[in-house]
């Protein structure tokens, strides 16, 4: 992030900037509920969106009395970020760029610094060295929100990579006892933690005693792949479950042994329907071909 030109602000102006956000405080707060910013965001009633604009307020006058109108991480604002985090998260799913939310709380300068050339019977120096103070803290603030509304999308993110994790790695009941993993694309290690977690959950729901992980759909196996896999079968077995690999094709077979991979300890199959026709004959459980109806007929 670029670093902001520094103001130097005579700390009578910055007290004197507190105080006016402390006296004026419900007429910005009045006039900033209209803004967009707090009210697309606060559509229940305007009493919402006011308040709201006097936490910001009291926010800001905490910041100005503590003499640091250029610091994002002065404690006045920790009372209001997860709101602005909201507000601006809430701008951006109404399709609203950075650039715009910015702009938005740029905007708040505006309305405050009206009343607050009220206050001076003429525009001398000292009331423009107010209004630039006033200018600096809102500048703050935008910079807050900006970094906040940056957080808040890193986290959303986050989530949302999580939640493709676990749609991606179904576990499915086959049978009674029996539960699969059908795993298509890159195995690594995020999502071998993911695959590793669903699979365990599953067995203890489905109190599953065979777990089948089919890899028909992962396109190469290294060390890498091989080695979270034995460490899922190593999980299964400890919550008394019995794991068989699936789908191991023969170009995949020969890079295992290629590697020197020992895969020994684990029962493997060629398809997913001969791993499961393994898991019913060992549960003692005969599935007969349907007979050919064109015989029977005869």
């Amino acid at each position: 992030m670029q670093v902001a030109e520094q103001h130097d602000v005579a700390p009578e102006v910055v007290r004197e900037l507190a105080g006016f956000l402390e006296r004026r405080r419900e007429q910005i707060a009045q006039r900033w509920a209209d803004a967009p910013l707090f009210s697309t965001v606060f559509t229940v009633s305007r009493d919402e969106a006011v308040e709201a604009c006097k936490a910001v307020v009291d926010a800001l006058a905490e910041v100005a009395r503590a003499g640091r109108l250029e610091d994002i991480d002065a404690p006045g604002f920790r009372a209001v970020k997860d709101q602005l985090g909201r507000m601006a998260a809430s701008r951006a799913r109404a399709g609203f760029g950075p650039a715009q939310i910015a702009a938005e709380v740029a905007g708040l300068r505006e309305p405050a610094a009206a009343l607050l050339s009220a206050e001076f019977e003429s525009a001398d120096e000292h009331a423009h060295a107010c209004a630039l103070a006033l200018a600096v803290l809102i500048g703050t603030l935008r910079l807050v929100v900006m970094e906040t509304t940056l957080s808040a999308g890193e986290e959303l993110i986050a989530r949302q990579r999580q939640q493709l994790l676990e749609v991606a790695t179904p576990v499915i009941r086959l049978w009674e006892g029996v539960v699969a993993v059908p795993l298509i694309g890159t195995l690594d290690s995020a999502r071998s933690q993911v695959v590793m977690e669903s699979l365990l959950e599953a067995i203890v729901e489905q109190r599953a005693r065979y777990a089948i992980l089919d890899i028909t759909g992962v396109p190469t196996v290294d060390s890498l792949v091989a080695q979270h896999l034995m460490k899922t079968v190593a999980a299964a077995r400890l919550m008394g479950a019995e794991c068989i690999v699936s789908g191991i094709r023969p170009a995949i077979a020969q890079t295992i042994v290629h590697l020197g991979i020992d895969l020994g300890s684990i029962i493997t199959r060629a398809g997913l329907a001969d791993a499961l026709a393994h898991a019913l004959t060992q549960q003692g459980i005969v599935v007969s071909p349907r007979p050919d109806a064109g015989a029977n007929a005869r």
